[in-house]
């Protein structure tokens, strides 16, 4: 039963990889995936020897003993615990994605725009490339990639020249992600899923993450592509549609920067400071829109539907990326039951004692074994593969190293900024080929090989700056 469960994970693994190619949304098999694997768990309970508990992070005692009852109790408080889990992270994106929609509702994005004084292609790289490390840090790599590439069509008319640029905003939104616990899916999920702490993950990574921006920045400001000057000429559209575009874009960023204070002060989870910073911000915009201040009239129907059209909060709560949210739903749910049958467990086992080690041996004083760099450098090259999501998710099921050790924050590190390397390797990438129309062998040939750079950079200055912490 075993081997079929891998077999249903493995295919769907594969349908995930090839969305492209078979034009369907990964959210199918990720959702099938999750509901046969679950299935073929509680139909052939009896026939499986152990049984993994997340809680203790080890087998549990007795299970190929326990009546058929027991068995079935256990797979259910299983699954629970674990779409608890599941549920604490897509609720976190839920309220991530709403304040950034409220954002665009008020346009405060477009008051980036003004920071651009300059036409010379090399100072426009670098803007991009610092915007994307910075804002992909607050808002999440994927939104700071549409932001910015939505704001770079405006400024760089000629599509030839703008893939270029989109090309460094990948890698540099890539690698701002890495180091902030809300900058990426998988950071995230390290983050709630308490592998690591906000200030540790900035110690560990702030400066790997840099060089992995900076230096492939580096070395395209000196290509063809990026000499010269665009030709731009600020057009009335350009300028914000509201007035309050500005206020809101600071009161929305500075929200989200709020929700690690809020765990780090209160250590709840880290949805909940996430639904008191949308609840502000959420006030903020109904204040703003001029509407009023109740989401719901109960007077008349008809102006609570008009109410319901205008207001900024069902305008964005509209627009959320639904598919995003049942994808990682199904994944992570169908990582949890290979996690259940302690499949994860043993792989991790295994794999440990056949790749060679490269780094130093971590915390063998506290009896926990090490792990190869080479295993967490092998996940980053993997990450550009296939998704990263199920990678780290994988990773969680895998290895029972403590809060903040070193090896959370690097597999952070390369599952973040390895997916750079390939277009469909990271969510920044896909988004960008989509909206940019991005041949894959284009990127392959143009970018990929600077990302591998950033990526190795990163990587050894990681390694070497982890015996300062």
């Amino acid at each position: 039963m075993e081997s079929i469960i891998i077999i249903v994970f493995v295919l769907g693994y594969l349908a995930i990889t090839l969305e492209h190619n078979i034009k369907l949304d990964k959210l199918i098999p990720a959702l099938i995936m999750m509901a046969v694997c679950w299935a073929i768990v509680a139909l052939g309970v009896d026939s499986f020897s152990t049984w993994f508990d997340s809680a203790n992070h080890g087998l549990v005692d007795g299970f190929a003993s326990m009546v058929h009852d027991d068995k079935l109790h256990l797979v259910e408080e299983t699954l629970l615990h674990h779409l608890g889990k599941t549920a604490e992270i897509l609720v976190f994106l839920l309220g991530a994605m709403t304040i950034v929609e409220i954002i665009d509702y008020f346009d405060g994005f477009s008051t980036i725009k003004t920071i651009i004084k300059t036409k010379k292609k090399k100072s426009i790289l670098w803007v991009f490339s610092i915007l994307a490390f910075v804002l992909s840090a607050i808002i999440d790599n994927l939104t700071a990639t549409i932001v910015l590439i939505s704001i770079l069509q405006k400024i760089v008319k000629n599509r030839d020249e703008r893939i270029w640029f989109a090309g460094l905003i990948i890698i540099a939104a890539n690698a701002g992600g890495a180091w902030s616990p809300i900058g990426d899916v998988t950071t995230t999920m390290l983050w709630i899923g308490n592998k690591v702490t906000t200030l540790k993950l900035i110690e560990y990574l702030l400066l790997p993450s840099i060089l992995c921006m900076a230096v492939p920045t580096l070395i395209a400001s000196f290509l063809p592509a990026f000499k010269g000057e665009i030709d731009y000429t600020e057009e009335e559209d350009d300028k914000p549609k509201s007035k309050f575009s500005g206020r809101m874009l600071l009161i929305g960023l500075g929200a989200i920067v709020f929700v690690p204070v809020f765990k780090t002060i209160t250590h709840l989870p880290p949805y909940v400071g996430m639904m008191l910073s949308l609840a502000i911000v959420a006030t903020c915009a109904e204040i703003y829109s001029r509407r009023k201040f109740s989401l719901t009239d109960f007077n008349t129907m008809d102006e609570s539907r008009e109410h319901a059209a205008h207001s900024p909060v069902h305008s964005s709560l509209s627009k959320i990326e639904m598919p995003s949210i049942l994808f990682f739903l199904g994944i992570l749910m169908a990582v949890a039951a290979l996690e259940s049958l302690g499949i994860l467990f043993n792989f991790a086992s295994t794999l440990q004692e056949t790749v060679p080690m490269m780094g130093t041996e971590m915390h063998m004083a506290d009896n926990h074994r090490g792990v190869s760099d080479l295993v967490v450098m092998l996940l980053g090259v993997g990450s550009a593969v296939i998704d990263n999501v199920p990678l780290v998710a994988a990773s969680l099921g895998m290895f029972s190293e403590p809060l903040d050790n070193e090896l959370w924050h690097f597999i952070a590190f390369s599952a973040g900024t390895g997916g750079s390397m390939l277009i469909i390797g990271s969510a920044a990438g896909v988004v960008a080929m989509g909206m940019e129309k991005i041949d894959f062998f284009w990127y392959f040939k143009k970018i990929s090989w600077l990302a591998l750079i950033g990526f190795v950079v990163g990587s050894a200055a990681f390694m070497i700056t982890r015996t300062l912490f």
